[in-house]
């Protein structure tokens, strides 16, 4: 199985930026710890805080399933949600913080109706249970 694995903007500052919401977990520690939890799988990774990247990126790959945490575009990039919206490829939306109990603007994501799943709130965790619901359905 291989997975791509999708951040947005900002996420490059993981383990520095607001550490009370994101935690202290650095984008490099995430990547390296889902490689050593789930060695069977192929991972790919890619992070940009340009919008252009992650529609490339989403639109380029030949992965079985995409985690994608849109991160600031997830509220505003229709361009994002129509990339979503294109691909055969099944996305999870995942977020480190509970965008329900944050800002009013954040309560929207513009991808999530695209996507096969959601999960937000979870901290890092979110990353595992993307894969492990992947790894699920590649048993069904």
């Amino acid at each position: 199985m291989h997975l791509l694995v999708v951040n947005g903007p900002n996420l490059n500052l993981l383990g520095k930026r607001e550490p009370d919401v994101y935690g202290h977990t650095t984008l490099a520690d995430l990547e390296n710890e889902l490689r050593n939890v789930f060695p069977d799988i192929e991972f790919s990774f890619v992070q940009s805080n340009h919008e252009g990247k992650l529609i490339d990126a989403l639109q380029n790959t030949s992965a079985n399933g995409i985690i994608l945490n849109g991160a600031g575009f997830t509220h505003t990039s229709v361009a994002l949600r129509d990339a979503v919206a294109s691909i055969d490829t099944p996305v999870v939306e995942v977020h480190i913080s509970n965008i329900a109990a944050r800002e009013d603007f954040r309560h929207t994501s513009l991808t999530a109706a695209e996507c096969v799943g959601a999960i937000f709130g979870l901290g890092i965790q979110g990353y595992h249970l993307a894969v492990q619901f992947f790894l699920s359905r590649k048993s069904d």
